[in-house]
């Protein structure tokens, strides 16, 4: 018995000291936490999250758990996890305005936010966020508060824009100008990084400077890292393109990074534009000069829009596109697929002898790889009882 207590109290005591190790969570309702700070004088960080969330989960395995995270956070704040999709964390997401997973909120004793980041944060930057947090200076209620009351400075500029950032706060753009506007020389080390860090719109003065002075960057985070920051402004416009004049503003940065593929992404680009917005014929005839010019690698490309062009449009000019498509397809490599795509087409245009012809070929492929054909057995029955 004496043996079984002394292990046992050595087990709580290794539980106790892991559970040291990082963030100590408080359990209870939100008007027991918030008078928790009051008592304490002390912040309260919430973790805003929901079940599904991968990112809240890792962070939560990875981050929450680190001493310096845990001896940092419970010195300094009341922590409380908030599943925002359940109990009082519905009503909470509403009136923090809550949007994606995971939303880091750090909250006063009133329930009032005084500074907010969104998404994953490694131990530095949590670290981080959280010291801003606590800095009047730094945290974004109190920036708020300044900039209400007119204060324009270029610090409470940056450090505002930096902190709507970091909460998604689409505003931070015209916060992130007028700080730039203050300044005389914006390649500035400093400078450099602010830009870096705050331009995601190809049409922006921050991204016009950063890709008129691309070497200045790139010899402070290197190439690597350049070229994928102009790979998200391209990407960020594609996404958000909602005209020809959008395109023609990629096509020009294509010219300019990658002249020696510009015209190929430039057709990669307007094909994506045009299937986005279900605009097959302009897709149609984009993607014929396109594979024209720089034809298909490998067959499944073109089997596979093909089988797109099958699957969604009616007219035979379009579908004698996605023919031609397929018919390349079979030409570089014939298998059940691409001839099954073949036959579906032929029979979509009323061609019903050339349908039947290539779905049997198609059949005696299946069989010979040993893939399923029923689908084609189907087709089959269809062209047989419209003879």
């Amino acid at each position: 018995m004496k043996k079984y207590l002394i292990l046992l109290a050595f087990a709580l005591l290794l539980g106790s000291n892991s559970f040291a190790q990082g963030i100590q969570f408080t359990q209870g309702t939100w008007k027991e936490i918030k008078a928790k700070a009051e008592k304490e004088n002390k912040l309260i960080f919430m973790d805003a999250y929901a079940e599904w969330c991968g990112p809240c989960k890792k962070m939560a395995k990875d981050v929450f758990t680190q001493k310096e995270v845990g001896d940092y956070f419970n010195a300094h704040f009341v922590n409380v996890k908030m599943d925002m999709e359940k109990g009082e964390g519905i009503g909470l997401s509403n009136d923090f305005g809550v949007q994606a997973y995971p939303t880091l909120l750090f909250v006063n004793s009133g329930g009032n936010v005084v500074h907010r980041a969104v998404g994953y944060h490694t131990t530095d930057l949590l670290i981080g966020l959280a010291g801003a947090a606590k800095d009047p200076a730094r945290n974004t209620g109190s920036l708020n508060a300044r900039y209400d009351a007119g204060d324009r400075s270029p610090d409470m500029l940056r450090n505002l824009a930096t902190a709507r950032y970091d909460a998604m706060d689409g505003t931070y753009v015209k916060v992130a100008d007028e700080y730039l506007a203050t300044q005389k020389d914006w390649g500035t080390d400093e400078n450099l990084t602010f830009i870096f860090r705050m331009t995601d719109d190809l049409n922006s003065k921050m991204a016009d400077y950063l890709m008129n002075n691309r070497s200045s960057f790139e010899a402070k985070f290197g190439k690597q890292a350049v070229m994928g920051k102009v790979d998200e402004l391209v990407q960020n416009t594609i996404t958000n393109a909602q005209s020809e004049a959008d395109l023609k503003k990629v096509e020009t940065l294509y010219a300019k990074t990658y002249p020696e593929r510009a015209t190929e992404m430039s057709g990669q680009l307007r094909m994506g534009f045009y299937a986005q917005r279900e605009d097959w014929k302009n897709f149609a005839k984009v993607a014929d000069a396109h594979f024209k010019k720089f034809p298909a690698e490998d067959w499944s490309v073109l089997n596979d829009m093909a089988w797109l062009y099958y699957d969604v449009v009616d007219t035979k000019k379009e579908l004698k596109y996605a023919l031609g498509w397929a018919k390349k397809s079979v030409k570089m490599d014939k298998n059940y697929a691409n001839t099954d795509t073949v036959a579906s087409i032929y029979y979509k245009l009323g061609k019903k002898g050339k349908a039947l012809k290539y779905a049997n070929q198609a059949i005696e492929l299946a069989k010979a790889s040993d893939e399923d054909y029923s689908a084609t057995e189907l087709l089959v029955q269809k062209i047989k009882q419209k003879k």
